[in-house]
């Protein structure tokens, strides 16, 4: 072998050796870098005239395995998904109180707790009916069950709006990656074109990639100009040759009944294409797991609500209250489908009769043929307000107005007349967000109806038709809500039987088992994908100890090529002393 040739093996190989050490010394203080892959300076051997000379680094590179990288991206939006789902049911779950045991009501804060205080309340009025200061504690335990009604429902809305908000962040968050990618794409296309290594540049776009996926499934590929193209599941491209911006507006504000704007690419609705990642639960909480809950919360108000007032209903304070007005929304020329008698009476503040009418309702065709009869009984004074409810009041002063049931069947469900105009209601409401206590009783303008009108076959004016101070109303009112009745399927909880608090029990447990599935769901997802991160770690990361145990090679080996350069050029001195000397 010439010197010459020596010396360019000699010199190819000190070159080649140095860059390696530069690439394993990035390697050495990358190995943290999120998303960093191992480096590996690729070299191949030089020939000139069928002569080695040598080798020379033809590039860059890392490995990745593209398998295992579509298992991490698929993981990594099934764990966002499960993140952001045990966030909002852990919420979810405190909106909903503590449980106690069945026999204590003071051991938790949930409704089946408020409720079963509402029934030790009433349990205590029972055996002294006339009590003031026992009326107020069951007023103000009801008017504990309604506050929390209201909170729960308003909390369940408010993390429905947090979610509607949420979506918007993450789609903004999805956009800054979308770009990304695409810019990396552009970028990467560059170096490549002037013969430079793109190694670190794929990196970068591949942890855009996880970052996108984190808030939404997505599918992708490498095209073979290089770039990274991204699609949703359905194929609606997001990056392809440029970013396309994903879009979402949120609503102004959110109740039960707010319908969301779509979340949309290029105009095309892709809502329902994210089914996991960030924007995917978001999404399933916001417009399916949230509304059952508040399914569920709503079908307990409105069955406390019916069973209430059908006790209330056929009751009376003493004192009656001057006037009635419904919550049932009527006109006069509805057409009144009703049959049976109902007895209307003014009474004073005794409640001794002043005057009465029993009223056969099969008489009446329209509401408003009703309120003329009711007109015609001495005392009372009736129409449809401007709300459209039937107001009955009494005319003479002092005077009050108390209703029995009777024999009254009103409307297809067969209510009493009182019911089905909601005359006299305990509570108001169509569900959760709006139950409360009628505000009379609440503000202590009227007594809680404990009394009922006497239904003897004839009344004799003068005589006490009201009696305080009975417990039946108060017994009545205990029974309803203890006893077994009949709730029907809401949100995802069959239809079942039990008392009120059994079925509110129910509710806190439905919401409780949910919040501790998505946490076990949580746990298993991140399991999976911190094993698909080691497996890809392992496969295309940085090893520390190998790394430094190439290190020192690759010095030992510049060390050798440097020494060899320095016999080389010994020899060169030696042959040129030895031709001079010639």
């Amino acid at each position: 072998m010439s010197l010459d040739i020596a010396r360019l093996v000699a010199f190819s190989g000190l070159s080649a050796t140095q860059v390696q050490i530069s690439v394993t010394s990035s390697n050495i203080s990358n190995a943290d870098t999120t998303g960093y892959t191992r480096k590996t300076a690729n070299q191949s051997s030089s020939v000139t005239n069928g002569v080695g000379t040598g080798v020379t680094v033809t590039g860059i590179s890392s490995t990745v395995d593209k398998l295992l990288l579509k298992s991490l991206i698929g993981a990594t939006s099934e764990l966002g998904a499960a993140d952001t789902t045990n966030t909002y049911l852990t919420s979810l779950q405190k909106l909903y109180g503590s449980t106690g045991t069945s026999d204590s009501s003071s051991t938790g804060t949930s409704l089946a707790n408020t409720l079963a205080s509402l029934e030790s309340a009433l349990s205590s009025l029972a055996s002294t009916p006339s009590s003031a200061s026992l009326q107020s504690n069951v007023v103000s335990a009801l008017d504990d069950v309604a506050s929390q009604l209201r909170e729960t429902s308003a909390g369940i809305q408010k993390l429905r709006s947090n979610a509607d908000q949420d979506i918007a962040s993450s789609v903004d968050d999805a956009n800054e990656d979308l770009q990304e990618i695409a810019d990396l794409n552009a970028e990467i296309k560059q170096v490549a074109a002037s013969g430079q290594s793109t190694a670190d540049l794929e990196d970068q776009r591949n942890t855009a990639l996880q970052e996108l996926a984190s808030k939404m499934n997505v599918s992708y590929f490498t095209a073979s100009n290089g770039d990274l193209q991204v699609y949703t599941t359905s194929g609606q491209a997001l990056v392809d040759s440029t970013a396309h911006t994903i879009s979402y507006t949120t609503a102004a504000s959110v109740t039960s009944s707010t319908s969301f704007s779509a979340i949309t690419v290029n105009g095309v609705d892709i809502t329902s294409q994210i089914t996991s990642g960030d924007i995917g639960a978001l999404v399933a909480l916001r417009d399916k797991t949230l509304p059952a809950a508040q399914s569920q919360l709503d079908q307990l108000a409105q069955q406390l609500a019916s069973a209430l007032n059908g006790v209330s209903n056929s009751a009376s304070s003493v004192p009656p209250p001057t006037s009635l007005t419904g919550t049932s929304a009527v006109a006069s020329t509805d057409a009144l489908s009703a049959t049976g008698t109902v007895r209307l009476a003014v009474t004073d503040q005794s409640g001794n009769l002043v005057s009465y009418s029993d009223l056969d309702l099969s008489s009446y065709a329209t509401v408003g043929d009703l309120v003329t009869a009711i007109n015609g009984i001495s005392g009372l004074s009736a129409s449809v307000d401007a709300k459209g409810h039937l107001s009955i009041s009494a005319t003479g002063s002092g005077n009050g107005i108390a209703t029995s049931e009777m024999t009254s069947s009103v409307g297809s469900s067969g209510e009493g007349f009182s019911v089905y105009f909601g005359l006299n209601d305990i509570v108001t409401g169509t569900g959760a967000a709006d139950f409360a206590v009628n505000s009379s009783i609440l503000s202590g303008t009227s007594e809680l109806p404990l009394a009922t009108l006497d239904s003897s076959s004839t009344l004799t004016v003068g005589s006490q038709v009201l009696s305080s101070g009975s417990a039946t109303v108060v017994n009545d009112l205990y029974d309803m809500l203890t006893g077994s009745r009949s709730f029907a399927a809401a949100g995802g909880l069959a239809a079942t039987t039990g008392s009120f608090a059994d079925y509110a029990a129910t509710i806190v447990s439905d919401v409780a088992s949910k919040s501790s599935q998505a946490s076990s769901t949580y746990t298993a997802k991140e399991t999976a994908q911190s094993t698909y991160a080691s497996s890809l770690s392992s496969q295309s990361g940085v090893n520390l100890d190998e790394e430094s145990a190439r290190l020192s090679t690759l010095q030992n080996k510049y060390s050798a090529a440097s020494a060899l350069i320095q016999a080389i050029n010994t020899m060169y001195s030696a042959l040129l002393t030895a031709v001079q000397s010639a």
